[in-house]
Parts: C-alpha cells; sequence; structure tokens
C-alpha cells in the first residue's frame, strides 16, 4: 500500500517524511520524482510514503495510476500561517509559478498574500474534490502533529521507532524567516 501526503506545500511536509524517515517498513520520499516526467512521475515503488505539494497539480493522473488502491493523508496547517509564509517566498518556486505561469496578470491587482490566498484556496479545492470518492483518507492537522502521526503510525501499521518519529516535530524543518 502506498500513501500520499497531499498538502498546499508551507505545512509541513518535510517534516512529516522526517518523521517517516523512522519507519522501517516503508520507504518516504519529499518531493523525490518532481524532475520526472510521463509514468515515470507517479512510479513509486510499493510501500512508499510521498510528500509533494504539486501533487495537487496532477489529481487527474494521480487517480487514473493509484485511485483508491492507496492511502490519502491530507496535510494541512493553519490557513493564515500558510498565507503568511507562502507570501514571504512570493518571488520564487510555486508563488512565482503560480502568480506568473497561472494567474498571469495578477501582480498588477494583488500583493502576495492575496496571491498566497487565492493559491491556497484552490490547492485545497483541488485536494478535497479529490478525496472525496476515496475510502482511505486521513486528515492530519500540523497544529496536532504529534497525535495526529500517531494516529497515522497505526492506520499505516508503521513498525520502527515512534518516539524518535515523534520527536522529529519537534523540528521546523523548511521553515521561512519571520518578516
Amino acid at each position: 500500500m502506498n500513501i500520499f501526503v497531499l498538502n498546499s506545500g508551507r505545512c509541513g511536509s518535510l517534516s512529516f517524511i522526517r518523521a517517516c524517515a523512522h519507519i522501517s517498513n516503508y520507504s518516504a520520499g519529499h518531493e523525490s520524482r518532481i524532475a520526472l516526467l510521463g509514468e515515470a512521475r507517479l512510479a513509486w515503488p510499493p510501500r512508499h510514503i510521498e510528500a509533494d505539494n504539486r501533487l495537487s497539480w496532477l489529481l487527474g493522473r494521480l487517480d487514473e495510476t493509484w485511485g483508491d488502491r492507496a492511502r490519502y493523508v491530507h496535510l494541512t496547517r493553519e490557513a493564515d500561517a500558510v498565507i503568511a509564509s507562502f507570501a514571504r517566498r512570493a518571488d520564487f518556486g510555486i508563488m512565482r509559478a503560480y502568480r506568473e505561469g497561472i494567474l498571469l496578470q495578477a501582480e498588477a491587482q494583488a500583493d502576495a498574500a492575496d496571491i498566497a490566498r487565492d493559491y491556497l484556496a484552490t490547492v485545497e479545492a483541488n485536494i478535497r474534490h479529490f478525496l472525496r470518492d476515496k475510502s482511505q483518507v486521513m486528515p492530519f492537522r500540523l497544529e496536532h502533529a504529534k497525535a495526529d502521526f500517531a494516529h497515522f503510525w497505526d492506520w499505516i501499521g508503521a513498525e520502527g521507532s515512534l518516539p524518535h518519529a515523534l520527536q522529529e516535530w519537534d523540528t521546523h524543518h523548511n521553515a521561512s524567516a519571520a518578516p
């Protein structure tokens, strides 16, 4: 069984995978196939946990490839914190791609927080729509990471070191600098 951690980004996905590194009966990766095209992009090995916010733009293909044969975690964080974090990263990565490639003319009428808010609303709607007919879905809130991760551990039948996995949540991986 493969597990996909669907998320907007800026919500703890790297921390999630760092915690998964303490699971011995699954492999885990963070954005591990982002440079690949075609079938290779979605060809993870069996018993793999993948967190990649770009999957929110590949959900049709993810459904065709994995459908209801996988489990899905919907990783979220308090919206204002996600928006603030993305606004601080407005000039690179997914925010730049969204502003310049998807919205095209948004720069003239919106500030970074408005664009981040629009991005978050779009991605979250895409994920909710995708998950609506999936039978194996687990919500996961960054604000409850340790409790939710312990539930996740049991949900997938993880083996390894849960105490070490939970310690990963004490470190802020890939945190944005405060303004």
